[in-house]
């Protein structure tokens, strides 16, 4: 139900290099077409939300560096919401910057925050589960974060316990948060999926901006005070500058730790739509269609013999052959080939920086 009072943040502004070389610190993954499907991370963020948040209520959060990107990629958003941070503090002063300027719009907001560079299959079930989210964070003052359903025990992602033994009055899908546990360690991640009340962190977050802002005041009273101090200058030729001399001042600090393991009313939905953060080529994989030999092709003309286990991503090729490999990536763009073993791809950080 797309609803004057929706508003949608996407944050853009990592530096991920994790799909090098498709992807670089002057090119992230959030603006690349990881998929082969023709639109971006970042495009693709924009899309699912279509129907439930206005185009003029869209805010993206990104580096200065690559606010002319997300223009180009995302002309339908205003450009006033295209705010940009002088230099990297983590989620909360990016949450805190957007959240001051969706109050100075609309105090009565109800706010979806979610990063650019995730994947969702299931788009129908993703829009029932963030429209039931939002009916509920816009008759309380919970914040609302996404569980996913967790499929392996995986060591990537931080967890939320959630309190299964009793759902919200008004809403039976949606729990009390227990606690959020760091990334684990296998013997933990493999007694996490054991337990039915653990879930993926997806850092996908849903509240009304009011709740947002207050929470700000209380657990993080010095960084609320430097956008409240700006508030009158927000929207305005003075607000750019103001922000790259005070953007600094904000303490390096990611969401979860500066609000969400403080806050009381802090509920968690658990839900299924086919979500990764697609931060390594293996995640990527799992995500894609394989043919019978567990192959996975993006790119116009591929064809493989006696290949197996490999994802080759050549988009700009006009014929690839592969012959004879088991559990490659085989990866191009502007004329950079990479061939590394999937189970080596951790080096892939070092290949990058090697090259940038």
């Amino acid at each position: 139900m797309v609803s004057t009072r929706n508003h949608l943040v996407i944050m853009a502004g990592g530096i991920g290099s994790r799909f090098w070389p498709m992807s670089t610190t002057e090119n992230p993954k959030q603006f690349i077409d990881v998929l082969g499907v023709g639109r971006t991370l970042l495009q693709l963020t924009y899309d699912r939300f279509e129907g439930i948040c206005p185009p003029e209520n869209i805010w993206i959060v990104t580096n200065a560096r690559y606010a002319d990107i997300v223009a180009k990629q995302l002309p339908e958003v205003p450009a006033s919401h295209i705010l940009c941070e002088p230099c990297r503090r983590n989620t909360a002063p990016c949450i805190a910057y957007v959240s001051w300027h969706i109050k100075k719009q609309d105090p009565k907001a109800n706010v979806v925050v979610t990063p650019s560079d995730h994947l969702v299959t299931n788009g129908t079930e993703f829009k029932r589960v963030i429209e039931a989210c939002l009916q509920f964070t816009g008759e309380t003052d919970a914040i609302v974060t996404l569980g996913m359903k967790p499929t392996r025990p995986e060591t990537g992602y931080g967890y939320i316990q959630a309190d299964l033994t009793t759902s919200s009055s008004r809403n039976k899908e949606i729990y009390r948060v227990d606690s959020f546990r760091e990334k684990p360690d296998a013997p933990t991640a493999a007694k996490y999926i054991k337990n039915k009340s653990y879930f993926w962190n997806a850092g996908i977050f849903i509240w009304s901006v009011s709740t947002i802002v207050n929470a700000f005041r209380v657990y993080k009273p010095a960084m609320s005070k430097i956008f409240e101090g700006m508030l009158p200058i927000l929207d305005t030729p003075e607000e750019q500058p103001a922000i790259d001399k005070r953007y600094p001042e904000c303490e390096n600090i990611s969401i979860d730790y500066a609000i969400m393991e403080k806050a009381s009313e802090i509920f968690v939905c658990p839900a299924d739509f086919g979500w990764s953060d697609l931060g390594t080529w293996g995640s990527l994989m799992e995500q894609t269609a394989k043919d019978l030999y567990g192959n996975c092709k993006i790119g116009p003309n591929i064809s493989l013999f006696d290949t197996h286990n490999c994802i080759i991503h050549t988009t700009e090729e006009r014929k690839v052959v592969v012959q004879g490999l088991d559990g490659y990536i085989i990866a191009e763009k502007d004329g950079t080939l990479l061939i590394c073993k999937l189970s080596e791809e951790q080096k892939i950080k070092q290949f990058s920086e090697e090259t940038d």
